[in-house]
């Protein structure tokens, strides 16, 4: 008996230590060989024979329940695809995003996990098997439901039912690590062998690693993994959101003298009435870019930012100002409502004529936002009001600007920038 079989002994006292640990392991190896990027997960994965397992399931702390009746009667050829199966579940984190669809929407029993379970097979299952690993005739597909395949779960979710179609499906348990449900062979996060935050994170780093070092010999889905685990993606409504607030709520932006509430200290002063001190509501101006090289799509999702700029300063609409701009910046538009708000342009860009048109009208603003996708010079020197520029995702092969060497510059230092999209 070899230690780990002896372990996972003592973690099952129920088990009659009748797993294959020769031929589980053989089908290990064999997933390694084909798929050597995915060496140090199928590695980390830690085995506990259980009876109570329909074949193979994991949890969240990268432990692999093993069925020995599922092992003895499979394929070590399936089983190595199985191997790649349940490791998947865990790097692409179906756990934690099942209980943040969960909450999102709202959705709970056992039964709205289950849909989470066969979500998640469908956006893996299409990258695991072939070259050199064996599909089941049970794995479930996408395209058994009609559904594309190459989508990401949430997608699925939002695309079909438990129903007459999924009854087929209703034996799949792929573990709480692939849903986030306990389930009642857990050892929990207190049991033994299980990986802590950081060594998980540590894992798919790796992983990644691997990826992206044979980036022709992976499949696209994984690929797309891969590039998310090293710049995972930013909440970047939140994140402009956020810094719009910040930069309207700095120190002294704002702040004014008014009768209309007494100063406290009037008290002190018989027969006085003094002003107190207030913070006025901030005025914003918002100079979106409207060359060329900005797209239809990208503009509509400007007004779009423009209402949510309008909700973080606290939904004084009027006190917002849009300014459209190329190489010279149109009227200024108060913002009544976003949708009429004509966007005119389509030329080179230059947002400085933007800056300069914002800071000369009759009420200076505290804050200006900035929408562009970068490709503008930046004024030489900083604006007497704090800036935020939102930048609209741009790939390195995209710059042309009538020039193949041409880049941008670099938004300058004083602005806050956040990257949208």
């Amino acid at each position: 008996m070899t230690p780990e079989a002896g372990t996972n002994a003592a973690l099952d006292p129920g088990a009659p230590g009748t797993l294959d640990l020769d031929k589980l392991f053989a089908a290990r190896l064999h997933a390694v060989r084909v798929r050597p990027y995915m060496a140090t997960a199928l590695f980390a994965l830690h085995v506990v024979e259980s009876h109570r397992v329909p074949t193979m399931a994991v949890d969240r702390y990268w432990r692999c329940y093993v069925s020995p009746a599922f092992v003895a009667r499979t394929p070590v050829e399936e089983l190595a695809g199985v191997w790649v199966h349940e490791v998947s579940h865990l790097l692409r984190d179906h756990h934690g995003r099942s209980d943040r669809f969960a909450r999102a929407h709202e959705l709970t029993g056992p039964g709205e996990r289950l849909r989470m379970n066969i979500a998640a097979d469908f956006e893996i299952n299409d990258d695991v098997f072939g070259d050199g690993l064996t599909k089941p005739e049970d794995a479930v597909e996408p395209c058994a439901l009609g559904l594309p395949a190459g989508q990401l779960m949430e997608e699925y979710l939002r695309r079909f039912r438990l129903g007459p179609y999924t009854q087929g499906m209703a034996w799949l348990d792929c573990g709480s690590g692939s849903d986030g449900l306990a389930r009642g062979w857990d050892l929990g996060p207190g049991g033994s062998y299980g990986l802590s935050a950081q060594e998980r994170d540590a894992v798919r780093f790796r992983v990644a690693q691997g990826i992206k070092a044979r980036p022709g010999n992976t499949p696209e889905g994984w690929q797309r993994w891969a590039d998310e685990a090293f710049h995972p993606p930013q909440p970047w409504r939140e994140l402009l959101g956020a810094a719009v607030r910040s930069a309207t709520s700095g120190s002294g932006a704002g702040e004014d003298y008014s009768y209309g509430r007494p100063s406290r200290r009037s008290a002190g002063v018989p027969g006085a009435v003094l002003p107190s001190l207030r913070r006025r509501p901030p005025r914003v101006a918002v100079i979106i870019d409207t060359s060329a090289s900005v797209s239809d799509s990208e503009l509509g999702g400007a007004l779009h930012e423009v209402a949510a700029i309008s909700r973080a300063v606290g939904g004084r609409r009027d006190l917002i100002t849009v300014l459209p701009c190329d190489a010279a910046s149109e009227i200024a538009h108060p913002l009544c409502r976003a949708a009429g708000i004509p966007l005119v342009g389509g030329g080179g860009t230059d947002l400085r004529t933007g800056f300069t048109r914002a800071l000369r009208r009759g009420h200076r603003p505290d804050v200006i936002v900035v929408l562009t996708d970068g490709q503008t010079p930046w004024p030489d020197a900083r604006p007497p009001c704090r800036t935020v520029v939102g930048l609209f995702d741009r790939s390195a092969d995209s710059w042309s600007e009538d020039d193949p060497d041409y880049v941008p510059d670099s938004p300058p230092a004083w602005a806050r920038v956040v990257n949208i999209g």
